[in-house]
């Protein structure tokens, strides 16, 4: 083809020839210069891996934000666990002042049965004084009174023979029908009266041994006696047992306002309490000497360089956090701090810097 052209431009093909060994020579010029470009960037970017890798390995002063959200798993987990030890918070307050209350009822008639007690005391002594002074002058009454009802009994038998004389008298016309019903009348009366004595008689017997014994009546009061000490001491293991329960529940009452304090000092406090949009930041443990509150905070690009002072740190808390390294990508350890932006995309950021710029620009 090149001897056509020569042949059809014979000046021309001089030039063509000509050209070639300086297009070839320009082309792996070329090649060599974009092959040593492109190596010197592959270096340049394996020497900046490597820079950045032992940057962070030795710097002290990183930290990585986190976005905290109400929907995250922890956020969710912390929301049920507060809830929990907020009702049962409140269980236990209400149950503590039911138990107080029931305290004070109880106290109060354990002081009323200690009251009554010394006045069944002081009555039962009364009555057992007047036993025994009454006893013996009723045992001494009733022996007259048997005595009497005898003598009366003797005349009784004699009211049958006067009732038949009187009968006799009035058929034989010796008085008259008036005469006889007075005097009947009057016998009747004696008989009745007799009877009457009788019946005296055996009440007297029953309380001379009412007041000589220990009858049922004297029982039911020993029982009353013992049932009002037995309700006293019912009442005092009741109220022990309350008390017991109270110190427990107020124990735990301030273990828990303890821990829901505790909890209002966490990050996920904050990000669930619906008091605006709040920024964080994981620092590892390495790098606790850097952190304090009011330090500032700096943002830089290319996670290095070319700083600017993007806030302050607002509040650092205290609990252990686990997180992936935003470089290394391994698991570490360390706490939470609340960053104060003037700058909230800054938030969105892989790492900022705290106290001081990496890089001294």
């Amino acid at each position: 083809m090149a001897t056509a052209i020569v042949k059809k431009f014979p000046n021309d093909g001089k030039k063509i020839f000509a050209l070639q060994p300086m297009l070839y020579k320009s082309v792996v010029t070329l090649y060599r210069t974009f092959a040593i470009v492109t190596l010197y960037l592959v270096l340049a970017g394996v020497l900046g891996y490597a820079f950045m890798m032992g940057f962070y390995a030795v710097n002290s002063s990183w930290a990585a934000p986190v976005i905290l959200s109400a929907s995250d798993d922890k956020s969710l987990d912390f929301t049920a666990k507060l809830v929990t030890s907020r009702q049962s918070l409140e269980d236990l307050t209400v149950d503590k002042n039911r138990l107080q209350s029931g305290i004070s009822e109880m106290t109060g008639h354990r002081a009323a049965l200690l009251a009554l007690e010394p006045e069944l005391l002081a009555a039962i002594a009364r009555e057992k004084t007047h036993n025994r002074a009454a006893g013996p002058e009723l045992s001494q009454l009733d022996k007259q009174k048997q005595a009497d009802n005898q003598k009366t009994q003797t005349l009784m038998a004699q009211v049958k023979d006067i009732e038949t004389s009187i009968s006799k008298d009035l058929a034989a016309g010796l008085i008259t029908k008036g005469d006889a019903a007075s005097q009947l009348a009057a016998l009747n009366q004696a008989e009745s009266s007799y009877t009457d004595s009788r019946i005296s008689e055996v009440l007297l017997t029953d309380s001379v041994l009412e007041k000589t014994t220990t009858d049922t009546k004297s029982l039911d009061v020993l029982d009353k006696q013992a049932e009002l000490k037995s309700e006293i001491a019912q009442l005092d293991i009741a109220i022990d047992v309350a008390q017991k329960q109270i110190r427990e529940e107020s124990e735990q009452i301030a273990r828990l306002k303890q821990a829901i304090t505790t909890a209002k000092q966490t990050p996920y406090y904050l990000s669930v309490s619906g008091g605006g949009k709040v920024n964080f930041a994981f620092v590892p443990y390495a790098n606790a000497s850097s952190v304090s509150v009011g330090a500032p905070i700096y943002d830089c690009y290319l996670n290095m360089a070319a700083c600017r002072k993007v806030g302050t740190v607002k509040q650092i808390f205290t609990g252990e956090e686990h997180a992936t390294h935003p470089i290394f990508k391994t698991d570490i350890r360390g706490f939470m701090i609340e960053m104060e932006l003037s700058r909230p995309e800054s938030a969105q950021s892989k790492t900022v810097f705290l106290n001081r710029k990496p890089l001294l620009f």
